[in-house]
């Protein structure tokens, strides 16, 4: 995690982080999402992640299946399809 540190204090204007918060606990993915926060700020980020907290508040979501995007929109959109996004979502979040 150090890693993503190091390499914001260069202020990059693009970032990309692939599943980085993947090998957490779940209290330590909290805590490296909330610091996450500012340093995604103001910059264009792209996170790829399974986990749907990592994304929840992203200004635009794409979900991929087979390799397509099959959706894409902000988080309160996506829950109001019925497709593979609140899908994960009630099975991420235990709403089935």
């Amino acid at each position: 995690m150090s890693f993503i540190f190091q390499r914001t204090l260069n202020n990059p204007r693009i970032l990309i982080l692939d599943e980085a918060t993947s090998s957490l606990d779940s209290v330590s993915e909290i805590y490296i999402q909330k610091a996450l926060v500012p340093l995604l700020k103001g910059r264009t980020s792209i996170v790829i992640a399974h986990i749907l907290f990592t994304i929840l508040s992203a200004d635009n979501i794409l979900v991929f299946e087979d390799g397509r995007i099959v959706q894409s929109g902000k988080h309160e959109n996506l829950l109001e399809e019925s497709g593979l996004y609140k899908k994960l979502d009630d099975t991420q979040f235990r709403k089935v």
